[in-house]
């Protein structure tokens, strides 16, 4: 049974694991210009389970714009990283809270706001503006980590009056024109005001220019509403990569190179069956899964779908500055290479405000154009090393006769033949670089230090040897910290 406390509470499966729905709030219809005002009360009692909780409340025709306001009690906050006791809060509109319905869904912000306003014409960001129809409509609160009992106050408020003009969508161009074949540098993992972010999305594109990046993705956590506005304020030369941070209760994804107004829903655990839905989805759309932080030992935030990222594309290895975290995922990553498993290796800063700086991680990518669709390829193929700076850049190949390859590319190679490997690095100054093969950094195949703030090393591979990656890391111990990281070139 349910922990939290409603009247004629009633239970229902929203195709999302066990949801709880209160009584329905009902509104009568009222005169332009007047406005009325309905609560929710009720408790989250420790222990409580559910991880959605719908609020019900009719909205009678003549309806102009929707408020919404909550309270609870301060959260814990554990100086970890992150909080409990956290009550978050989305809507959904008429058209129902089935899983995966985009139709009824019109916003999230988790726990960043405490109160927003939804309209024809405009939107709290976070959430979508549009029509106000008259129906069923739902507040959906989300419970997380709930210690103690949480006492909550939802207020709902409806504004009549004549629809004001319709929203007028402003997405990003999806390429910058006259771009050629070449190496792209991008931070996918990037937050606003649209979610938890306190930078502006005109913020942002200021932070990513100054720090060297030709590109970024926006993920908003559980919402689409950004994608509707980048295109006022991304400039002519850049790129803004649409796509959400799919907030699950089991792990975070990036959905990425998604369409503008595209929304990928959340609301499931492993045992629920559904992500390999969402994934078959977003690669249906065009676009990538990336694993984010898998190795944030927190729960919901750590990748609990399995350790080895099966059916995604990617794999989140360096997130912000590099920690002992980042270095799980890579021993992981690096294990599954071994047992010919390559899920490509991303870099992303997952940026909140400007002292998450852009770019630290950065994902340096081999694309035909400066487009979503030619760096979707490039992510796919794992043509891309990761930088933890602009100031960073280095060139990696494997050469056998008239083949020559660079990150993610095949240069066949058999018993008795040796491939010439060669990396150029500049801005490494006091670093060391590790040619890795399968038996691990510990074991380098090669290794190089800094001369001038340059390392060049080169190196002969016995053909057959499965790959070789490059590791170039900040002093001579193999886990020092990152300055840059290869994906794989393959020589089998």
């Amino acid at each position: 049974m349910s922990n939290l406390h409603l009247d004629r509470r009633a239970l229902l499966l929203a195709g999302a694991g066990l949801a709880t729905t209160a009584a329905v709030l009902t509104f009568e219809p009222a005169e332009a210009g007047s406005k009325v005002t309905r609560k929710f009360r009720g408790t989250f009692t420790a222990g409580t389970t559910e991880d959605w909780v719908y609020l019900p409340f009719q909205v009678p025709s003549g309806v102009r714009q929707i408020q919404v306001s909550y309270s609870y009690p301060p959260p814990i906050d554990t100086h970890l990283g992150y909080s409990k006791n956290v009550v978050d809060i989305g809507i959904f509109d008429e058209s129902g809270t089935g899983l995966g319905n985009a139709d009824g869904f019109r916003g999230w912000s988790g726990g960043a706001r405490t109160e927003f306003r939804i309209s024809r014409t405009w939107a709290t960001p976070g959430y979508l503006p549009g029509p106000i129809r008259s129906g069923r409509w739902r507040i959906a609160l989300g419970p997380y980590q709930i210690v103690t009992d949480v006492d909550y106050e939802v207020t709902v408020t409806l504004h009549f009056g004549r629809k004001g003009e319709r929203f007028d969508p402003s997405p990003a161009p999806t390429g910058v024109e006259g771009t050629r074949t070449g190496w792209y540098r991008g931070d996918l993992h990037v937050h606003t005001v649209h979610s938890d972010g306190a930078q502006t999305q005109r913020d942002v594109i200021g932070y990513a220019k100054a720090a060297g990046l030709d590109f970024i993705g926006t993920s908003e956590h559980n919402t689409s509403s950004a994608t509707g506005t980048w295109g006022r304020y991304v400039p002519d030369d850049f790129l803004v990569v649409c796509g959400e941070e799919v907030t699950t209760r089991a792990g975070h994804w990036l959905a990425t190179g998604l369409p503008a107004g595209t929304w990928i829903d959340w609301r499931y655990r492993p045992e629920d069956g559904a992500l390999a839905g969402f994934v078959q989805q977003v690669h249906d759309l065009g676009g990538l899964a990336i694993v984010a932080h898998p190795y944030i030992p927190v729960p919901s935030i750590r990748w609990d779908f399995g350790t080895d990222w099966a059916g995604m594309d990617a794999v989140e290895v360096w997130n912000g500055p590099w920690d002992g975290f980042d270095e799980q995922a890579l021993t992981r990553w690096h294990q599954l290479l071994t047992t010919g498993t390559f899920v490509p290796a991303v870099g992303n800063s997952d940026t909140h405000k400007q002292s998450q700086t852009i770019g630290l991680a950065q994902t340096v990518v081999r694309a035909e154009s400066l487009s979503t669709e030619a760096l979707v390829a490039g992510y796919r193929g794992g043509h891309s090393w990761i930088a933890g700076s602009s100031g960073v850049d280095l060139h990696f190949t494997a050469t056998l006769d008239d083949v020559s390859g660079e990150c993610g590319d095949r240069v066949p190679s058999g018993a008795g033949q040796h491939v010439a490997v060669h990396l150029d690095a500049t801005g490494v100054d006091g670093c060391t670089a590790r040619l890795v093969g399968p038996q691990g950094t510990k074991t380098p195949l090669a290794t190089a230090t800094a001369d001038g703030g340059a390392i060049t090393l080169v190196a002969d591979v016995a053909g057959g040897t499965p790959f070789v990656r490059v590791e170039v890391r900040q002093g001579p111990l193999f886990n020092d910290p990152m300055v840059a990281l290869t994906n794989p070139i393959f020589l089998s």
